[in-house]
């Protein structure tokens, strides 16, 4: 498996309570679910943990974990592996210089809003058309049920004007179709937004090898 792979894919119980659709709460820190693939196929469950300074994403599937860390100033990356059938159980931190190449590579939208409405996961959204630079344009789904930390979701749809609970996911050149099923408050189990001390840490690309 390597970083592309990882890239593309991008718990313990707690005492909380999770938000419904007429709830209008402002969430600052809580988490995430939502049903993904690894390598297109392999079914996964993804859940974001977030804070106003940090998300952790993580994603559980068949063969094991991986961890995927960033900061709201983007200027901070690492991604955890926890894959024992591969032998990978080590960690891999982004240099400026790969931060500053992914940023390249985000893609810019503009937004047009529709009145379109209809209920995802229990949440009352409405739809709003991406236009991206290239002129491809993406249905994003958003809600003003609840109002969480721009780090719960991707950077490219800051500004969309809500929380995007169905949308379009870039990473690595792939296009990855997102829904969002639930998002619940409370703090993050412990450890959730470093990287343990038992893991070796190198640069982000030793986790090809």
């Amino acid at each position: 498996m390597n970083f592309k792979i990882l890239a593309a894919g991008l718990g313990i119980a707690l005492t909380s309570f999770a938000i419904n659709a007429n709830a209008q709460k402002n969430i600052t820190q809580g988490y995430a679910t939502f049903p993904t693939t690894v390598r297109g196929t392999m079914p996964a469950t993804g859940t974001i943990y977030f804070t106003a300074d940090s998300a952790s994403t993580i994603v559980n599937f068949g063969a094991g974990t991986f961890k995927m860390l960033t900061n709201a100033k983007h200027d901070y990356l690492a991604i955890v592996l926890d894959i024992p059938v591969a032998g990978k159980h080590k960690a891999g931190i982004a240099t400026a210089a790969e931060i500053e190449q992914m940023q390249a590579n985000v893609p810019t939208f503009t937004f047009t809003p529709t009145t379109e409405t209809k209920v995802i996961s229990g949440f009352n959204c409405k739809k709003v058309v991406a236009k991206g630079d290239n002129g491809k344009s993406y249905d994003v789904w958003i809600t003003n049920d609840i109002t969480v930390p721009a780090t719960a979701y991707p950077v490219y749809y800051a500004g969309i004007g809500g929380y995007p609970v169905q949308f379009t996911s870039f990473q690595q050149g792939q296009e990855i179709i997102i829904t969002i099923t639930s998002v619940t408050e409370g703090p993050a189990p412990a450890g959730t937004f470093a990287i343990a001390k038992d893991i070796p840490s190198g640069p982000l690309s030793d986790l090809a090898n």
